[in-house]
């Protein structure tokens, strides 16, 4: 099954949210969702920062967990701004 990993970003509170998922279409509806019981409500509406898509589940994982353990918003932006830094992470990650 192919997964996903997300790097949400939210304007209203200049947060980043990163997560990894099966489904991503029903996954950012669910961010974006009223039913949304998570601390992700607070920062309605979620844009797409990046998207890293067909990944294994272990890869995905240690991808999520990579980016969380970053801790570093210039991180993400700079993940973002420079692609061959996102193959690089799936290839690190395979």
């Amino acid at each position: 099954m192919d997964f996903s990993v997300y790097i949400l970003h939210s304007q209203s509170i200049d947060k980043f949210y990163i997560g990894y998922t099966s489904d991503f279409s029903q996954r950012l509806k669910f961010h974006n969702s009223d039913q949304n019981k998570i601390w992700t409500k607070k920062g309605q509406p979620w844009d797409v920062h990046i998207l890293l898509e067909g990944l294994e589940k272990s890869q995905a994982m240690k991808i999520e967990k990579h980016l969380k353990n970053m801790k570093s918003r210039k991180y993400l932006i700079d993940l973002k701004l420079n692609p061959l830094n996102i193959l690089d992470l799936k290839q690190r990650f395979s």
